[in-house]
């Protein structure tokens, strides 16, 4: 049964893996999708392709979020299409970077900062005036932002500055939830372990995938539909009493 027939949602960073699937996610149940992307203008034109060949409405935008003026352009694009109404907004766009402490420069530290905290802010701030009463904002967080991953050590490469982005959106997500509660918008995170994805290098290595299923309680690596189908509920009414929550999507990881 479709549960968003007639409403909208934009899902930023749709082109690929937990963002694609996302949006495929959103079409079948029945929403009219815009589907964001940076620069992967066929990957997003194929997605659009397939949400139409299936019965769906979709439409593709570009702008990149780590831009200051990302947010304010997007915005603008998206009340063109749809006018007055946004119901469902789903924050999955984002970066992240491996490296030793002593490896990481400014430059990466505001680049990750940039596209995964201020693109994410400026855009909810600049989608206010379509936002309203019954619609939802779901921030793609992930389950470093409360567990360290790897194996810690100064000479290990780490993921730290891009965990410390996700415990910032996740920090967003409580205050947003708690400022915009009064409009009737609902606000929260979905929370997704290691996700087997064509940008996934960690799950493409023996390594890696054994490091995963090792710390799992459900012992198979979790797929981008996974996390879409959670996505999905949660912009539905099913969800109508969740705000503030972040919702881990891991395969019981390290419990």
């Amino acid at each position: 049964m479709s549960t968003l027939q007639g409403k909208t949602a934009l899902v930023t960073g749709a082109s690929r893996g937990i963002g694609r699937a996302t949006a495929l996610a959103l079409a079948r149940a029945g929403a009219h999708v815009l589907a964001h992307y940076g620069r992967s203008t066929q990957e997003a034109e194929s997605l659009v392709a397939e949400i139409r060949a299936n019965g769906g409405r979709a439409d593709a935008i570009s702008a990149d979020l780590a831009t200051p003026q990302g947010a304010a352009t997007l915005a603008k694009e998206v009340q063109a299409i749809i006018g007055e109404r946004l119901d469902v907004l789903v924050l999955n766009a984002g970066i992240s970077k491996a490296a030793r402490l002593a490896d990481y420069t400014v430059e990466d530290f505001d680049t990750l900062f940039a596209t995964n905290v201020r693109g994410p802010f400026f855009l909810v701030q600049q989608l206010l005036p379509v936002l309203g009463e019954g619609s939802n904002i779901t921030v793609i967080s992930s389950a470093v932002a409360r567990t360290v991953v790897g194996k810690p050590g100064v000479d290990n490469p780490s993921i730290l500055a891009y965990a410390s982005t996700k415990g910032a959106i996740e920090t967003l997500v409580k205050n947003w939830a708690a400022i915009l509660g009064p409009r009737g918008i609902r606000v929260n995170a979905v929370a997704p372990g290691v996700i087997d994805t064509d940008m996934s290098n960690f799950t493409k290595t023996e390594a890696g995938r054994e490091i995963t299923l090792g710390m799992q309680a459900l012992k198979r690596l979790g797929k981008a539909e996974d996390v879409a189908d959670v996505v999905a509920f949660m912009a539905s009414e099913g969800a109508r009493w969740i705000t503030g929550a972040s919702i881990p999507v891991d395969g019981g990881s390290k419990l």
